[in-house]
């Protein structure tokens, strides 16, 4: 990418394989590339070098109409901010990938999503009424709903309290292991990552070292 100086190298001869229905942790200190890597890996930003296959598509010869239509059959996202519409209840933002897909069972999917997370009984409550960890849930419930073979998530406990974010943490490992979806995740966790079958640490831009958890 490009800064007011010029050319700014972020990641620099990174080079990893994340294999199907796997969990893949991405760790480093602030500043190190761990939100620039996930969001190549996720095709919303294009290397200025390399290559970034998903599902078999080299993402840098895709446009952006390519990419967000690979991104919306393939990939979930959940964020540490939650990214919740606030005008719209927990039902209804679960709701919108499937609506935007034009699909006519969107809301029976969405409340077996909501069912699935623990939040059938909150469908109809809007965001500022949900703690953060419900918020949270339905975040985690938009994500899995349309059966994404990929989830990214970018520290997705990083603004719950500890207990909040381990019920978080098993949620998403549980939906990792029962759907088999592949879940890459960014966190400045040790034990998060640690609960993840391999992990890389970036430093600097650079992979400084990697792990696999013993099995």
């Amino acid at each position: 990418m490009r800064g007011p100086e010029g050319r700014l190298d972020i990641l620099r001869g990174v080079g990893l394989a994340v294999r199907e229905g796997e969990s893949f942790a991405i760790v480093g200190a602030s500043g190190s590339g761990k939100t620039t890597l996930l969001g190549l890996l996720a095709g919303l930003d294009v290397p200025s070098g390399g290559s970034i296959r998903l599902d078999g598509h080299a993402l840098e010869t895709l446009d952006e109409e390519a990419r967000a239509d690979l991104r919306r059959r393939l990939v979930g996202f959940v964020f540490q901010s939650f990214h919740l519409l606030p005008a719209l209840t927990a039902e209804e933002n679960v709701m919108l990938p499937l609506e935007l897909e034009g699909r006519d069972d969107a809301r029976e999917r969405a409340r077996e999503a909501l069912q699935a997370v623990g939040l059938d009984a909150r469908r109809r409550h809007y965001p500022a009424q949900l703690s953060g960890g419900e918020q949270q849930r339905v975040a985690i419930a938009r994500a899995f709903v349309h059966g994404p073979r990929l989830l990214f998530a970018d520290e997705p406990t990083g603004n719950l309290d500890q207990r909040t974010g381990h019920h978080v943490a098993d949620l998403l490992f549980a939906l990792n292991h029962d759907r088999r979806t592949t879940l890459v995740l960014v966190t400045h966790d040790p034990q998060l990552a640690a609960r993840c079958a391999r992990r890389i640490e970036l430093e600097e831009g650079r992979v400084a070292g990697a792990a696999e958890r013993a099995a």
